[in-house]
């Protein structure tokens, strides 16, 4: 009997909480029994990969649009510079505008607003997506190029991707970059249920309120890990998490083997990480 595919966002509104342990242990706990694939899409540190010794295999080239000129149409209004947000282009009256590709966003905005149908559309090779497979879990991954401003660009491309590919699987996880930016939000459109990972810190506490306030407006189903859950305050978490009426699915106390396994590129197994298990499978 097949189990019903699930998407699961793994997420945290800070760095460092552990969400890339949490993500590739539970990969690892439902890989047993399911076919599970697992997306890294924090594609401006992926990490996966070395937590798990996965060699990744290159899957594909992401592109972004760029603006290119016909200098032979271009009245030299400077009005295409006037509207880059992200000074891309320094365009001065009576002069060909300056390009400096590197930090276009790809918006448009010179585009429509030349009087001359003068810009047109190009490219540029802005990271890439990979491919691995390791303890039964299939693997994928996003990377931006270094010096790149807009990620989402490569989580998209990873989302078309894990659309394609998911009704093959049981379970997909999808870890996502730290924060509440628009990469984050990418990921999480198209998972099932959340998983916000935290730590029992004031900082822990002030950004887990900000992927809550997120994942609560995406009308996610969320549940709240709480990592390292005794070396700090963990009564802050609990206190938020009933503010919120979120339960806390899972406690993770401070381990040396953790730790240890982490460094050593080998998946956590814990009796706490199995808990996340129970409660993904009801």
């Amino acid at each position: 009997m097949s189990v019903k595919m699930k998407i699961i966002g793994i997420t945290g509104g800070k760095g460092g909480t552990g969400k890339s342990t949490v993500a590739t242990a539970l990969a690892y706990e439902l890989a047993k029994d399911n076919k599970v694939l697992l997306a890294d899409a924090d594609v401006d540190c992926p990490n996966d990969h070395l937590l798990l010794g996965i060699e990744r295999e290159h899957v594909r080239k992401v592109w972004q649009r760029i603006p290119k000129w016909d200098f032979g149409k271009c009245s030299k209004c400077g009005r295409c510079g006037k509207v880059c947000k992200t000074n891309a282009i320094i365009s001065i009256e009576g002069r060909n505008p300056i390009f400096m590709k590197s930090q276009c966003n790809g918006c448009g905005a010179c585009v429509f607003e030349c009087p001359e149908n003068a810009i047109s559309w190009d490219k540029k090779d802005i990271g890439d997506v990979y491919k691995g497979s390791k303890y039964n879990i299939d693997f994928l991954s996003g990377e931006l190029k270094s010096g790149e401003p807009v990620s989402e660009f490569v989580v998209n491309s990873l989302n078309e991707i894990i659309h394609e590919r998911a009704p093959d699987y049981d379970y997909v996880i999808i870890d996502t970059a730290a924060g509440t930016h628009c990469p984050v939000i990418a990921a999480l459109e198209m998972c099932d249920i959340v998983f916000a990972v935290t730590e029992p810190t004031p900082l822990g506490r002030h950004d887990l309120e900000v992927i809550l306030l997120l994942t609560g407006k995406m009308g996610k189903k969320t549940g709240i890990v709480l990592n390292r859950s005794d070396i700090g305050n963990s009564e802050i978490i609990v206190k938020l998490a009933e503010e919120f009426a979120l339960p806390i699915v899972c406690e993770i106390p401070y381990s040396k083997e953790i730790v240890d396994s982490y460094v050593k590129g080998k998946p956590i197994t814990t009796e706490h990480i199995i808990e996340i298990k129970e409660v993904v499978l009801e």
